[in-house]
């Protein structure tokens, strides 16, 4: 019997398995490349010679496009399947990169990140996509963990961008190396993702095609999506700040919050699929948005620059789980449409990037970051009654 599986190929658990392993993988370099972009941006303003809004315009065009690449990415993967466009789609995302470091002309970057922007978008579409059809087939909460390799990727990708920085590595030269070790990692790992023939069975497939997903019933995990990245963003873009500021740091220490919420998000994501299998998706993502909002309180109340980076710690651990968490329940709601419904919920990934930073950035200037700080604090609050949506048939379920 054993010779006799071997001849007809892998099985149904290999292949998953192989499957998980490709993801997790995919994951990392991707956190990989995205993190050396944006920790080189201050480089890459000084190579382009560009002013703070001219650079102002030019990154917020860059989740736009994402956002098109995402719809773009859903229609695709429902003809030709998620791994067949995360395959295409990903290698551009870590290739183009080289434009960015040989260009000088405004307009040659202009092209770059619209290239950029287009894979990125259907990247992040597709490979959520694949965790979450990789989670239905195992049956159990994994979505974390390919969310902590993310993470992970991003953290080694920020060290790397520090250690060229440092060293006075020009731009174009650290992303061909990077070129040349992700690019051919993808072309080997992308034959591993889940296809077609190994996804969940789809009942009346001939109606597949003509059948529309609804927008009502995602509605929340839209909203929840959006409310956990203008939290994100906002540590992103004005920990530092506040830290300097509002706390007196000094320039040095007011980078450690962020490197300390990258890491606390790496460790709660890494141990969370833990806590949804024993406690439920629904009690998750409640007790995460509780959590978060008591980071922001603790920021906003901080006396010292000691007590903002506890903040900043607590807030980590509780936004954490927020995002890989939507994606799941997405295609669980509809699991007949779930890359299309997962499509859908990318997209305010980037609406909340886009909202984040402006509005706490404005509030500031009307009235100062502490109050700024109340913004995210309610909108993660929110999270906790929009949680219903996460229980299967809108009823509390612990995942078994």
């Amino acid at each position: 019997m054993q010779v006799t599986e071997s001849a007809a190929g892998p099985s149904k658990d290999e292949m998953l398995r192989r499957a998980r392993f490709s993801l997790l993988a995919c994951f990392l370099i991707q956190g990989v490349s995205f993190a050396l972009l944006v920790t080189r941006i201050p480089a890459i303003q000084r190579r382009y010679d560009m002013g703070d809004g001219t650079l102002t315009a030019v990154l917020s065009v860059v989740p736009i496009v994402a956002g098109v690449g995402s719809v773009i990415a859903g229609a695709l993967a429902k003809r030709f399947g998620s791994r067949l466009v995360l395959r295409v789609s990903q290698p551009i995302v870590c290739a183009v990169l080289i434009g960015v470091g040989a260009g000088d002309r405004l307009w040659q970057l202009a092209i770059v990140l619209f290239v950029f922007g287009l894979s990125l978008g259907a990247v992040d579409a597709t490979m959520n996509m694949q965790g979450v059809a990789i989670q239905a087939r195992a049956g159990r909460s994994i979505m974390l963990g390919f969310h902590a390799s993310y993470s992970l990727g991003g953290l080694a990708g920020a060290g790397v961008a520090g250690l060229c920085a440092w060293g006075d590595v020009p731009l174009v030269w650290m992303y061909a190396v990077a070129v040349v070790v992700t690019v051919p990692a993808l072309l080997v790992l992308g034959p591993g993702y889940l296809g077609t023939d190994t996804a969940m069975p789809v009942a009346d497939p001939e109606h597949a095609a003509a059948r529309k997903l609804p927008w009502r019933p995602l509605i929340p995990l839209c909203l929840v999506m959006t409310f956990a990245y203008i939290g994100d963003s906002t540590v992103a873009n004005w920990s530092a700040v506040y830290l300097e500021k509002v706390l007196d740091s000094s320039e040095a220490f007011a980078v450690v919050p962020y490197i300390a919420y990258m890491i606390t998000t790496l460790v709660g994501r890494s141990v969370g699929d833990l806590g949804v299998r024993r406690w439920g998706m629904v009690n998750v993502v409640r007790g995460g948005a509780v959590v978060a909002a008591a980071g922001f309180a603790v920021i906003m109340a901080a006396p010292h620059a000691a007590v903002g980076l506890l903040g900043f710690v607590i807030l980590g651990v509780g936004l954490c789980v927020l995002v890989p968490q939507t994606f799941a329940a997405g295609g669980r709601q509809s699991p007949q449409d779930a890359d299309e419904a997962v499509a859908r919920l990318n997209i305010f990934n980037y609406v909340g990037f886009l909202v984040g930073t402006p509005l706490v950035g404005g509030i500031a200037d009307l009235a100062s970051f502490r109050v700024a700080m109340l913004v995210p604090l309610f909108l993660v609050l929110a999270v906790v009654p929009l949680a219903r949506a996460f229980a299967p048939h809108g009823e509390p379920a612990h995942d078994r």
